[in-house]
């Protein structure tokens, strides 16, 4: 395989590299969460007294007396310098899907200038970092700097092992000096809060005398490419933008499907071995990796853990994943679709809810018709994203996401509720007033005496789904993978308390006409069903047909941009729907909407400056050099009486000129800025922009496919895709 120096050098290095020791794997016994302060920890640590008062704070969110804090700090800082930390900080989560650090130091100075270690309770309770440069949709004046993080009690601190030194790092929370949230943890608290509080209703309605605090959980499937990092840094589109604006699609890519499930690249499997031990080392429970569609991409599964806590693990694993993909030579690619023309990544959020007493308030059980609570909360979730389709969209909006949607390998952008089989026919039965007992799956049975035999589950998985019951959670599908996991849990719990007040007014009603709990609660899902039943669907998503009829017929939302989306956070339901249960002030939503707005165009205009830049000084150039090489062959050949055909010549001289046309198109494009509204401008972007600068792609692709491969300057997807 040819190519240019760069490419030529990137394929040698990766081709001659030197192979990673591989070490031999400690046993999970002894690294599991060595690294993390957790109950077990403080218990050793910690006196009785303040132990119990910390696992109280922890498993019940009981308020924290300072006095406890004074403990826990100096235990905290005794347990961490132990471990060689010298340095701690306060992690948070600002609206832009990172993760935020500042590090201070445990030194001080006394009066005989004497170095020593301070950490007060005062300290770990609140730290003070700059918040100006951090987006806050207007929720601060410009001249409005100071920022407050404040420790959450409920998420353990860890420490943090890099080359260079080691960090306590304490997962906390982020607001302004006037008390909005700038981040993504206070809304998922609060949305926790509005659910547990709203749950506790019904399930006291239902009989249940005691309810241990409820809590919605979470396992997130995370999608992503590995490319070598010679490839990326070849790649300004990569190194900038996270996705090839560029790239004709390579002869052989997925359509054999043998990369799925297939044998883990053993330079792959190495740098898994190392991510997934320190991931144990963290508390982070990685429980299943595997090769996805498309080649070079892989998945990597935790087990299910409270949503606040599964929330700060997945920022953390979606740092870890890059900078120990770096050290591995490889560059971890987390957008939503770094590939044109294969699968794309995604990070399906499985979510259920439940508590000590009651258990899983999501799962069905054997015999779902009976299992009251459980119709309840199903009900109640269906109900929710029928009535708010549009904010389930919105949550997961972006520049990124939008190239994925609704594509052959994700779910449409109409949100939908899949139930399988067993659960649609149950709900079908009771919105028409005939409840019966429900189907089993029966026994899977191949005719093999050497197979097992085994129940197979009541109905099949709708991988067109965007939303989809899955046994014993939802599963929402349509997150994409370079996104927080907070807004979509945030949107999911909030609609659920939101649905579940619902149910609550009208349970009460019912129950006050009848002393059968049964008869109440099949006549409260019975109206639930008929009000919200159009948002099941268990057919094709991907088809035409469901399109027309989920629009037409069913009234739902077809939102296929982010700009179609994000304004519906200004919609006044949705904005009532937060003020009621608590979760967002309306100025803090109307700061998200701004943010996220903000977010989406500034993307699309970095893509449009770098497919400009690129074109004119990367593929053009590459572009009229073999045409004059072309042209001194055929003129050459001329001279001795040999006709060359020059349809290639022609060919490239065309797509060179209409590609130089449409940047030109393109460059103008960007410069205008005089809009009505920022809804305008992220319709301008997500129409006249991304138009053209598919205009310019188109041409560009079309000249790699003609152009001499000794001469095209960017590492192609054959490339980048196959050599590991």
């Amino acid at each position: 395989m040819s190519g240019n120096e760069s490419r030529l050098t990137a394929i040698s290095q990766i081709t001659n590299r030197e192979k990673i020791a591989v070490k031999t794997p400690e046993s999970l016994d002894k690294i599991w969460a060595t690294d993390v302060f957790n109950l077990e920890t403080m218990e050793q640590a910690l006196n009785k007294s303040a132990f119990k008062a910390v696992k109280q704070t922890v498993q019940t969110g009981a308020p924290l007396a300072p006095a406890v804090a004074d403990v826990v700090a100096a235990a905290m800082k005794s347990w961490a310098l132990s471990k060689g930390v010298k340095f701690f900080s306060h992690l948070f989560y600002p609206m832009t899907n990172i993760t935020a650090e500042k590090h201070d130091g445990f030194i001080v100075t006394n009066s005989e200038g004497n170095a020593i270690t301070e950490f007060s309770g005062s300290l770990l309770i609140k730290g003070e970092p700059d918040g100006s440069s951090f987006p806050n949709g207007s929720l601060r004046m410009t001249n409005a700097a100071r920022g407050y993080t404040a420790w959450d009690p409920t998420s353990p601190a860890f420490i943090m092992h890099t080359e260079n030194g080691s960090t306590l790092m304490i997962p906390s929370v982020f607001m302004s000096w006037t008390g909005e949230a700038l981040d993504k943890k206070i809304p998922l608290l609060r949305s926790n809060a509005a659910m547990d509080k709203a749950a506790r209703k019904v399930l006291s309605l239902m009989g249940e005398e005691e309810i241990a605090p409820l809590s919605s959980s979470c396992g997130a499937e995370q999608e992503y490419f590995l490319i070598d990092i010679n490839f990326a840094n070849a790649r300004p589109d990569l190194l900038l933008a996270g996705r090839t604006l560029f790239g004709a699609s390579p002869a052989k890519g997925q359509q054999f499907d043998d990369h799925y499930f297939g044998a883990i690249p053993e330079r792959v499997q190495i740098f898994m071995q190392d991510f997934e031990d320190q991931l144990y080392r963290l508390g982070i429970p990685a429980k299943t990796h595997h090769n996805e569609v498309a080649p070079g991409q892989f998945e990597i599964a935790p087990y299910y853990e409270s949503a606040n806590i599964a929330a700060d693990h997945q920022q953390l694993m979606m740092t870890l994943m890059k900078s120990t993909a770096k050290k591995h030579g490889f560059m971890c690619l987390l957008h939503e679709k770094p590939f044109a023309g294969v699968n794309g990544s995604g990070k399906h959020v499985n979510w259920s809810v439940g508590n000590a007493t009651q258990g899983n308030l999501l799962d069905p059980g054997s015999t779902p018709h009976d299992n009251l609570n459980f119709l309840l909360f199903c009900g109640a979730v269906i109900r929710g994203v029928n009535k708010y389709g549009p904010l389930m969209r919105a949550v997961i909006a972006s520049a990124s996401n939008d190239h994925r949607l609704g594509a052959n390998e994700a779910p449409p952008a109409i949100l939908s509720v899949y139930l399988g089989d067993q659960l649609e026919k149950v709900f079908q039965d009771i919105k028409d007033g005939n409840i019966a007992s429900s189907k089993q799956g029966g026994e899977m049975d191949l005719g093999l005496s050497q197979i097992l035999k085994f129940e197979r589950d009541p109905g099949d998985r709708n991988r067109t789904s965007p939303f989809a019951f899955t046994g014993n959670r939802f599963e929402f599908r349509a997150v994409g993978s370079s996104q927080s996991v907070s807004g979509p849990l945030v949107a999911m719990n909030t609609i659920l308390a939101d649905s579940l007040d619902w149910i609550a007014e009208k349970l009460e009603s019912e129950l006050a006409k009848t002393e059968s709990r049964t008869t109440a609660v099949l006549a409260v899902l019975k109206t639930l069903m008929e009000e919200n039943g159009n948002v099941v669907f268990g057919g094709d998503g991907y088809s035409a047909e469901w399109h027309r009829m989920a629009v037409e017929e069913r009234g739902l939302k077809n939102l296929p941009t982010s700009a179609d989306a994000l304004p519906y956070l200004r919609d006044e339901s949705i904005r009532e729907l937060f003020k009621r249960t608590n979760v967002f002030s309306p100025v803090e939503l109307e700061s998200r909407f701004e943010v996220y707005a903000e977010q989406y165009i500034l993307s699309i205009e970095v893509e449009a400056k770098l497919v400009i830049e690129m074109a004119k000084t990367m593929i053009y150039p590459a572009a009229t050099q073999y045409l004059g090489e072309l042209s001194m062959t055929c003129s050459g050949m001329s001279d001795l009486g040999i006709e060359m055909d020059n349809s290639i010549a022609s060919s490239i001289a065309n797509e060179t000129n209409a590609m130089i046309a449409a940047v030109a198109e393109l460059s103008k494009a960007i410069t205008k800025h005089d809009f009505d509204s920022i809804e305008a401008h992220m319709n301008y972007c997500a129409n006249d922009i991304h138009t053209l600068m598919d205009k310019v792609r188109a041409h560009v692709d079309a000249l790699e496919t003609e152009v001499a491969d000794d001469l095209w300057p960017l590492p192609k997807y054959r490339e980048m895709l196959f050599i590991k």
